[in-house]
């Protein structure tokens, strides 16, 4: 297991060390399993031509894994008829985009790293720029995959300006759609944002028991939970009351594990657009996409520990300001907030835990 040990002081940050386990060694992917959605809205518009010119970015090749000889058997089965169906994959979503596409490209090479059966991970990619597909087959060519096109003008209109315009691209909402999105089959997925690095197992997040909830996360009850919501809504007894029969606390939804049996049944995704349909006509929030999550689930959130949201990371929403770890055990480092470690490593103005996501970085031409 892999264990981030924080010393006392901001600047002892940086000299956080990660000691490897031998049961965490890297293992090898097998083939690779890839196609684009076919249904509906979520199709690749024949009327649209490629978005994004592959010669503008350029990546490594990520390095051949070495397979642990438990999962040889499970290797099979994936290749076999289930394909994405196959009940014995570990399910991940994320976001291909152009201004996070370097930091989605790292944080699928970590988990396929830290993976102890790395074939078993089957990754959901949601975009809205053709093209993209080509260079992720290229830089990971025995990765499972599928792409799903997600179609801005499903949430344009009732997506409402934000403290960072980062917050209102339309493609920040698309986890909202997952359970449309997925093939029906696919009863439960993690969905994790762009801008982290996983440094365990990531099958052991997969295995969490999420008990009767819909979705497990870590939670933060000693937030001021008031915070995420504007004098208007406090003041209105019918936005209030949403929590008056909940005790509700703050979760991070970069990270999160979701019974997508459990949302389709109960239909989750149109309330959330509700309350963001809301949100147009009364100002109640001034983030983006998590205040209509905290006001679906929270206080009905299955509790996953902390390890796996070390958030935070990128610093407040203005400054992008310098952090120091949370105490604890670490699984999952996670550069919410404005400040990217791409960006500050590139301007050679990093933060001391910069120096951790920079292994996973695959960005530029191999020396």
């Amino acid at each position: 297991m892999f264990w981030v040990t924080k010393f006392s002081g901001f600047f002892a940050a940086a000299m956080v060390m990660i000691v490897l386990s031998p049961s965490l060694q890297s293992f090898p992917p097998a083939e690779a399993i890839r196609s684009s959605h076919l249904e509906s809205y979520l199709r690749f518009p024949s009327q649209i031509t490629p978005t994004v010119p592959l010669n503008r970015f350029s990546f490594r090749k990520a390095p051949v894994f070495r397979n642990a000889g438990e999962c040889t058997s499970n290797d099979r089965r994936i290749l076999g008829k289930t394909g994405v169906c196959d009940p014995s994959l570990v399910h991940v979503a994320i976001t291909l985009d152009v201004e996070y596409l370097r930091g989605s490209i790292a944080a699928v090479h970590s988990i396929l790293h830290h993976s102890r059966c790395p074939e078993s991970v089957f990754f959901h990619f949601l975009v809205s720029e053709t093209n993209l597909e080509t260079l992720v087959g290229s830089t990971f060519p025995q990765l499972k995959f599928k792409v799903y096109y997600f179609d801005p003008e499903r949430v344009r209109n009732i997506i409402s300006t934000s403290v960072r315009q980062a917050l209102e691209q339309p493609l920040n909402y698309a986890r909202n759609y997952l359970a449309d999105l997925l093939e029906p089959c696919v009863s439960r997925v993690i969905y994790l944002d762009s801008d982290l690095v996983v440094v365990d197992d990531i099958s052991k997040l997969w295995s969490t028991s999420l008990g009767s909830k819909t979705i497990g996360a870590p939670e933060y009850c000693h937030a001021n939970f008031t915070k995420y919501f504007t004098t208007s809504f406090w003041s209105e007894p019918r936005f209030s009351g949403t929590f008056s029969s909940r005790k509700p606390c703050y979760f991070n939804t970069g990270v999160m594990v979701i019974d997508l049996k459990k949302w389709r049944r109960v239909g989750y995704t149109k309330r959330i657009e509700k309350w963001m349909d809301i949100q147009k006509t009364n100002r109640i929030y001034e983030l983006g996409s998590l205040p209509p999550y905290l006001l679906v689930f929270a206080g009905h959130v299955a509790p996953i520990e902390h390890r796996w949201n070390q958030h935070g990371l990128g610093g407040d929403n203005v400054k992008g300001s310098c952090r120091d770890l949370h105490p604890g055990p670490v699984s999952l480092l996670h550069w919410s907030g404005s400040g990217k470690p791409w960006l500050r490593l590139d301007s050679k103005e990093p933060c001391p835990l910069d120096s951790l996501w920079a292994p996973y970085d695959l960005y530029g031409f191999s020396s």
